[in-house]
């Protein structure tokens, strides 16, 4: 009796990675973990730079993924777990070093709060894809919270504020904001409504100007300045959602 061989499983296919994308992430995981270094080697002004550039390559990564059409599962956890890393663990570091660590068990405490914060806030994003409306973030975002951080450090460094007295609870007061800022339910513009192509006014033309010769003039006033108003955004629109109460019922007339 012949009986036929056990049927060759076919070999699983090589799974890829699209390259172009990952490049980005990989290089905003870089700019993190370059961060982390030079605040160990007490290069402040260097990591705080370095977490700038870690959000502009973050900004970029997504957008080359949709321009390519090469999305994918493993870019979206690539991205997050990179997020951790340059918005989460490297701000939080920078904070503790530069100025925390002398507050003692307070100041590791208020830099895992930010860390906390940024873990959180990532789970809570990739869990709410889809589900939500596109032109607000719930919470804010992991990159703007690391700018508040990593701007302090940066204008302080900059301009000669280091010896400022009472830095210290700046910092600490920053960096515990930015933490909770991004576990709470506050919602902040996405930015997502601004589209490129879309003809505009020539004034626009003009203001986008004056906004590149400010920034080119004092990139770390001007960022800073800018993530501060934005961090504060949400809770002015908070404030504005409170006080709007509907009036009080009349009784009917006789």
């Amino acid at each position: 009796m012949h009986i036929d061989p056990k049927p060759i499983k076919p070999s699983l296919r090589r799974q890829g990675i699209y390259l172009l994308p990952n490049s980005f992430t990989l290089a905003a995981l870089f700019a993190g973990f370059y961060a982390i270094v030079q605040a160990m080697n007490q290069n402040f002004e260097h990591a705080a730079v370095a977490i700038f550039i870690a959000m502009i390559l973050d900004g970029m990564d997504g957008r080359v993924a949709r321009l390519t059409h090469s999305q994918s599962a493993f870019g979206a956890e690539f991205d997050s777990l990179s997020d951790m890393v340059s918005f989460g663990v490297a701000p939080a570091l920078i904070a503790y070093e530069w100025m925390l660590k002398d507050l003692g068990k307070l100041g590791w405490m208020i830099a895992f709060i930010h860390c906390a914060g940024a873990a959180l806030r990532l789970a809570r994003f990739n869990t709410m894809i889809g589900s939500t409306d596109k032109r607000w973030f719930i919470g804010l975002p992991s990159p703007a919270a690391a700018a508040l951080v990593a701007g302090l450090v940066w204008i302080c460094h900059a301009y000669g504020y280091n010896d400022l007295p009472g830095l210290q609870w700046v910092a600490l007061g920053f960096t515990a904001f930015s933490g909770i800022t991004m576990v709470t339910n506050v919602k902040f513009w996405s930015f997502k409504e601004i589209h490129l192509r879309r003809r505009v006014p020539f004034v626009m033309l003009l203001a986008l100007v004056v906004v590149l010769m400010l920034l080119m003039s004092e990139p770390p006033l001007v960022l800073f300045g800018f993530f501060v108003c934005y961090a504060l955004s949400g809770y002015v629109m908070v404030l504005l959602g409170l006080g709007k109460k509907t009036p009080p019922l009349l009784p009917p007339q006789a």
